[in-house]
């Protein structure tokens, strides 16, 4: 489990193309610090497996569900990207419960700076409007973040000069793509509650 709290902003040293999947090269010098092989890393909001660790970067092989769900197939040689490890038990959950799971790829669809923040707008997907509520929280390229206004199509969320300075947020700007993962506990109560009025499950 992930909180949305990104460590650190790292970079894509290779990809290896692989046919019906990729093998990535990532260096994050602070999350490799006490990784091991089989460990978890959140990149930009996914949830990735360790395979080695050597001189401040880590390799972890991405399967083609993975590829076709998130934006990772986009990346580059260079390309930055928002690094987190799990937290670990007793913990401070700093963000919101984020699984590393994502649900789908929005789009930055227009940003409006003013003097302390910066407000995005982005797309939604087809079928996850129904778990973005205005005030609740959201996952954006693995960064937890508040909805400002949920629309059926978009929603809006302010950034601060913290975020700006230290994720991938402050880079992307309109057309690029960005991991969503939605409030897993949205999920969970839609399910109980179609279950309990008889209605087949998604």
């Amino acid at each position: 489990m992930f909180t949305g709290i990104v460590e650190e902003l790292g970079e894509v040293a290779a990809v290896e193309n692989l046919g019906d999947s990729s093998r990535f090269r990532l260096r994050g010098p602070l999350v490799t610090e006490n990784a091991k092989h089989g460990d978890s890393i959140a990149v930009n909001g996914v949830c990735l497996t360790v395979v080695d660790l050597a001189d401040g970067e880590f390799t972890a092989d991405v399967m083609a569900e993975t590829l076709n769900r998130s934006s990772l197939g986009a990346l580059v040689p260079g390309s930055r990207v928002n690094l987190e490890r799990p937290t670990a038990v007793g913990g401070r959950l700093g963000g919101h419960i984020v699984q590393g799971h994502v649900d789908g790829t929005g789009t930055i669809v227009g940003r409006e700076p003013s003097e302390h923040w910066e407000v995005v707008t982005v797309s939604l997907p087809a079928g996850l409007s129904r778990y973005v509520v205005e005030k609740g929280s959201i996952t954006v390229d693995g960064v937890s973040l508040t909805v400002v206004e949920a629309g059926a199509e978009h929603f809006t969320i302010s950034l601060i000069p913290t975020t700006l300075a230290l994720t991938t947020l402050g880079l992307k700007g309109p057309g690029d793509p960005v991991n969503l993962e939605v409030d897993v506990i949205a999920k969970y109560v839609e399910r109980m509650l179609g279950d309990r009025a008889g209605e087949p499950s998604r």
